[in-house]
Order: structure tokens, then C-alpha cells, then sequence
């Protein structure tokens, strides 16, 4: 009876020690007193998506190993993250101070108290016009993803009621965009589907086009209380190593049309992040460089450690291994940290470990007009 009794008071006492630690967390979060980044809203494509793809019926889909083999939270097991380890929205939450990834919304165990550290609602194969990706069935196109926000945003008032929310979301949170390079790939560049599209617009037609259907989304999260955004322009998407291999290109080439294309996007993104700051108040815009990260690590791969920015550590086919996606018959190389590619299609960890830290730390040649260590501090 006695060790019952004791055994009662000790877990009488755990539950009230955890009950007082889950209540000073809470106080720090509603009062917003607390240090480095509240929330991380990320928002994009297979380069950040964390696991929304997994709970849809689609052919784009990464929850099959050797993906995610570095992943330490998972144990080295897949969770839908198109790379081996972490994608540059879990590092770049990480260096700013979170302790836990925005999950992802389609997640079942996105919900209560865990949406307050940020959610995920990118995803593999999306776009911002919302027929890009259509090969692969399924997939969340930018306008469904600002839906999903929506619906986090009214929980989030749930949880802390509308003034407390509307400051933690404009003052402690980041909201990440991360979208494009599937508009060209998966959309006006696609082999016979495209053709259509690319007789009824120039290519300059098309990058308005992208760039109005932007702006109108992200208008759409600033009324929802979004005021500090990072937008990722499009990287070299004519250097992947799946470009490469179907062009049958040499080690330093690079297909012309896809960065081409790439460098106009970015052109009109740059303007269109000076255009909001200055129309949208109170908000601040900054436009990450990836162009140029990710390219300087391909040109100077050896610089950084790396033995290849050409071939993929995990795929299979041609010269560079760029045809099929990695999964469990992909040949693997046997140092990831060696290479700039895991797949045909995305970076590294070990390239995307490079580029976060550049995101959160670099100058104005890499992030403007400020870096997001930068961003995180700003008092709106």
C-alpha cells in the first residue's frame, strides 16, 4: 500500500511539474517575450516540402528510402523529404532558434499548440499556376497552399485569440516561399504537353503571368496578417543533374533555355519584392539570391568539399544518374557529403546546410535588403 502511495505521489508530482513547464512555454509564446524566431510558415516545392505529398494520391512522392537516410529526428527513416537529411526550411528554422520543423499541414499531428511553432504546406510537384505538376496527378499549387494557411490562421486566433494572434503572426513569424522552378520544368517546358502553352505565350508572356498570379497570392497572406516574407527566386534548373543527362551535356555545361528562363523569372521577382515593400505597409519583403548560391556551388564545388556538382549521389540513368528519382534500387554513392546533388532533381543536405547558413548570415549579394537573422530581429 505504502509504495502505491508513494508511486501515486511521484506521478501526481511529474504531471504537475510538466503541467507548470507546458504553462511557462505558453506565457512565452502569447506574451511574445520569448527569444529568436515564433513560427515558421513555409510555403513552396519539392526543394522544402516536408511530408504533405505523403497524404496525397500522386506520383511525386519521396517517402521511400534511401530518402531521408541523414535525417536524424527520423532516425534515418524516409518522411517525404526530397533529399537525405534536412531541407533548407528545417535548417534555416534551426539557425533562427526553433527547436521543432514546421510540421506539415495534411499531417494528422499538425494540430493544437504544435501549429504555433509553424507549419509546412509545401509541396512536391506544386507551382504557382495551379495546372503546373498535373503529370503527377496530384500535388498543392501555391493558391491551395494560401488556402491551407487560411484555415491554420483561424485556428491560431483559436489558440491565442485575435489580438495576441494577429501580433505573433506579424511580428514573431517568417513566412517562406520557396516556388517557380516547377512552373518551367513541370509546366511551360514539358516535353509534348507544353507545346500549346508555348505557341499562345512568349516566354516573357509567361513570367508575367507567373509573376501576376505572385503578387495576387501574396497579397492574399498579407491580408491574413503575413508581414515578413522571404521569396527564393529560381535556381540554374538547366544545371540539375536530370537536365543535364537528357540534353547529354559534358561535366561543365549547363542547358541554356531553363536558366534562361530561370534569370527572367528572377529579374521580374526582384522587382515585384520592391514593388510590395513599398505598396504593402508594414510589410517587409526580403528576395533570397538561390540563383547564384546554388550556381557559385556548382562553378567551385571542390572549394566547398564537394567531388561532383554534375551527377546525383541517388538516382540512376545516363552519364549523370539523372533519369529515374532515387528510391530503393538507386545506386548510392558512398559519401553524400561529397556531392552537390542527392537526386536528379535537389540538393544535397550537405549543399543545403551551405546555402541556409548563407540565407541567414550573407549580404545583400546573397539576401536583400537584409539577411534573415535580420528579418527575424525586425520590430514592425
Amino acid at each position: 500500500m505504502w509504495m502505491l502511495q508513494s508511486m501515486a505521489m511521484k506521478k501526481s508530482f511529474y504531471e504537475v511539474l510538466v503541467m507548470i513547464m507546458l504553462l511557462v512555454k505558453w506565457a512565452s509564446v502569447v506574451s511574445g517575450d520569448g527569444h529568436g524566431l515564433g513560427a515558421s510558415f513555409i510555403f513552396g516545392d519539392s526543394l522544402v516540402d516536408a511530408g504533405n505529398n505523403n497524404y496525397l494520391p500522386t506520383l511525386s512522392k519521396a517517402n521511400i528510402p534511401p530518402n531521408g537516410i541523414d535525417f536524424k529526428a527520423s532516425g534515418g527513416n524516409p518522411t517525404g523529404r526530397y533529399t537525405n537529411g534536412r531541407t533548407i526550411g528545417d535548417l534555416v528554422g534551426e539557425e533562427l532558434g526553433l527547436t521543432n520543423y514546421a510540421t506539415p499541414f495534411l499531417s494528422p499531428n499538425t494540430t493544437g499548440s504544435a501549429i504555433l511553432n509553424g507549419v509546412n504546406y509545401a509541396s512536391g510537384g506544386g507551382g504557382i499556376m495551379n495546372q503546373t505538376g498535373r503529370i503527377f496527378v496530384n500535388r498543392l499549387g501555391m493558391d491551395i497552399q494560401v488556402d491551407y494557411f487560411n484555415i491554420t490562421r483561424k485556428q491560431i486566433n483559436q489558440l491565442l485569440g485575435p489580438a495576441k494572434a494577429k501580433e505573433y503572426l506579424s511580428k514573431r513569424s517568417i513566412f517562406s516561399i520557396t516556388i517557380g522552378a516547377n512552373d518551367f520544368l513541370n509546366n511551360y517546358l514539358l516535353p509534348v504537353l507544353s507545346i500549346g502553352e508555348r505557341l499562345s505565350e512568349t516566354p516573357d508572356q509567361f513570367v508575367d503571368h507567373l509573376i501576376n498570379n505572385l503578387r495576387i497570392q501574396l497579397t492574399r497572406l498579407y491580408t491574413l496578417d503575413a508581414r515578413k516574407f522571404v521569396l527564393g527566386n529560381v535556381g540554374p534548373i538547366g544545371c540539375i543533374p536530370y537536365q543535364k543527362t537528357i540534353n547529354q551535356l559534358n561535366e561543365g555545361e549547363c542547358v541554356k533555355l531553363p536558366n534562361d528562363l530561370a534569370a527572367r523569372y528572377n529579374g521580374k521577382l526582384k522587382d515585384l519584392m520592391e514593388e510590395l515593400n513599398e505598396n504593402l505597409h508594414g510589410a517587409t519583403f526580403v528576395l533570397a539570391n538561390v540563383y547564384d548560391l546554388v550556381m557559385e556551388l556548382i562553378t567551385n564545388y571542390a572549394k566547398y568539399g564537394f567531388k561532383s556538382a554534375s551527377k546525383a549521389c541517388c538516382g540512376n540513368g545516363g552519364q549523370f544518374q539523372g533519369i529515374i528519382p532515387c528510391g530503393p534500387t538507386s545506386s548510392m554513392c558512398s559519401d553524400r557529403s561529397k556531392y552537390v546533388f542527392w537526386d536528379p532533381y535537389h540538393p544535397s543536405e550537405a549543399a543545403n546546410i551551405i546555402i541556409a547558413k548563407k540565407l541567414v548570415e550573407g549580404d545583400t549579394s546573397i539576401i536583400q535588403p537584409m539577411n534573415l537573422r535580420q528579418l527575424r530581429d525586425l520590430r514592425l
